[in-house]
């Protein structure tokens, strides 16, 4: 079988090294483009500034199929400063990754392009798939910035003139992975310490998945031709914050959890230069075009995702 090479846009993060390690594996050639190449890497790396076409163009031409992951993390206090990065390093990215594909003689066949699920409403009500259009803020979580984001994140993605490439907009969600910093590790560590409580009302649900999953995702929508449009890169059972931590509590055989109130996540947000959003806000999102086509997830509920990264936490 011939190699296919894969260009994996800002992919020197967490995610970019998950799909990396993960079609490296099964016969692809992963290309990094990054703003910081290193030799170091098992796969091979390429700069890049992320907001135009440089000779990183070579890369794209004749590829099999192009990720774009870049963008500044959301983990941040949405000062005027840090909402001008978050939005400008998705939109800038997208429509440089855009124009590249434009400019092939031999374009890429597909192109996934990063998005988030928080393009959703808050809710507490039915879940949202692909076909729902319950988007909009909501003032109590002060998303306003988040689905602002979302929406341009994605208008760039669809107005890129790549006639020749489908085109899919990964509407991800928490993504549960041994990563050192990462959503596993902070909750984990906060169960282990006594103060794996509810957060605020802990009835806002939370969508997520498994790390293996979501590679496992990313490859079978690269192999199946007729998957175009938003997909959700989510667990089919999502739940609510209070049993997501009662499930790090009986995972991490710690029996008693102290909650924190809304006030408390605002201070804490503020000492950690961070926001309260990404805790509040209600996300009950399911992968309805992954469950439609087939794909079969090995971890659909929490407790066996974390009982998984939690034995492989305790090895390392």
């Amino acid at each position: 079988m011939s190699t296919k090479r894969i260009i994996l846009a800002g992919g020197s993060g967490f995610l970019g090294r998950l799909l990396a390690g993960h079609l490296q594996a099964r016969g692809w050639e992963p290309v990094i483009l990054t703003r910081s190449p290193s030799s170091q890497s098992t796969a091979r790396e390429i700069a890049w500034d992320a907001r135009t076409v440089g000779d990183w163009l070579g890369e794209l031409d004749g590829a099999a199929a192009v990720i774009n992951l870049a963008g500044r993390s959301v983990n941040c206090r949405f000062t005027p400063e840090n909402r001008r990065l978050v939005m400008n390093s998705r939109v800038e990215a997208t429509r440089a990754v855009g124009a590249a594909i434009a400019r092939c003689t031999k374009p890429p066949p597909v192109w996934l392009n990063c998005s988030t699920a928080t393009i959703y409403r808050h809710t507490l009500g039915a879940s949202h798939d692909e076909s729902s259009t319950d988007f909009g803020i909501t003032p109590s979580v002060h998303d306003e910035f988040s689905v602002e984001v979302a929406h341009a994140w994605e208008r760039a993605l669809w107005e890129a003139p790549t006639p020749q490439t489908r085109k899919v907009a990964l509407r991800i969600t928490l993504v549960f992975g041994t990563v050192a910093g990462g959503v596993f590790q902070i909750l984990r560590r906060l169960a282990r310490f006594g103060l794996g409580g509810r957060m605020g009302s802990g009835r806002q649900f939370v969508s997520w998945i498994h790390e293996q999953d979501f590679a496992r995702a990313v490859e079978w929508i690269l192999d199946h031709r007729e998957v175009q449009g938003p997909v959700n890169l989510a667990a089919p059972n999502p739940l609510a914050n209070a049993d997501m931590m009662r499930t790090f509590r009986r995972v991490c055989g710690i029996p008693l959890g102290l909650p924190a109130a809304e006030w408390m996540l605002e201070l804490g947000a503020v000492v950690m230069r961070t926001e309260t959003e990404l805790l509040l806000k209600s996300r009950r999102v399911v992968p309805g075009t992954l469950l439609q086509g087939g794909f079969q997830f090995q971890f659909p509920a929490m407790e066996g995702a974390l009982r998984e990264l939690e034995q492989r936490a305790r090895r390392s």
